[in-house]
């Protein structure tokens, strides 16, 4: 059987040194902390996002989210403008500073990634690591999902049956 605790270990303890790793070169050459950068970089890709979009796309809550964008805004990185399609929520833009900050730190972050992941790993395991990641996440989701439908709590009594296609050594 494939021990699950192990790969458990694994991705925690490698996304635990990769963020830690990029937000010591983030902060050593920008003061930028990796939240703040994972917010302008979002908004540099994908302007005009309301901070649900943001908390969404990090699966992280909505007052957390809206504490970062206010650290960026009291920095003059980005602003809120009143939202023409919902009076009860806000659009959040980057400002030209927070454009110019975001294009040096992108560098400095896609960097740091071919140095530690891909330098380490070809191409083809990247994009095959990147799906496999994908898929346990829809799943962890799509489980979610119907435990809050069922009103289920979180944790189950026991552990749900192997899915088809996953093998067993």
């Amino acid at each position: 059987m494939a021990d699950l605790k192990m790969l458990y270990r694994e991705l925690v303890s490698l996304e635990i040194e990769l963020w830690n790793g990029i937000e010591a070169r983030l902060r050593a050459e920008f003061d930028l902390p990796l939240t703040s950068f994972e917010v302008l970089h979002l908004l540099l890709r994908r302007p005009g996002r309301r901070i649900q979009d943001i908390a969404e796309e990090f699966s992280i809550t909505v007052g957390g989210t809206s504490k970062v964008v206010d650290r960026l805004e009291v920095a003059g990185l980005c602003e809120r403008r009143a939202n023409p399609n919902d009076r009860r929520s806000s659009i959040v833009d980057l400002t030209a500073e927070g454009r110019k900050l975001a294009d040096g730190a992108v560098k400095v972050f896609e960097d740091e990634l071919e140095l530690r992941i891909g330098s380490v790993i070809p191409e083809r395991s990247v994009r095959e690591v990147t799906e496999v990641l994908g898929t346990l996440r829809e799943a962890g989701r799509a489980l979610d999902a119907e435990r809050k439908a069922a009103g289920q709590a979180p944790v189950p009594a026991m552990r749900a049956p192997k899915q088809p296609g996953r093998s067993t050594p």
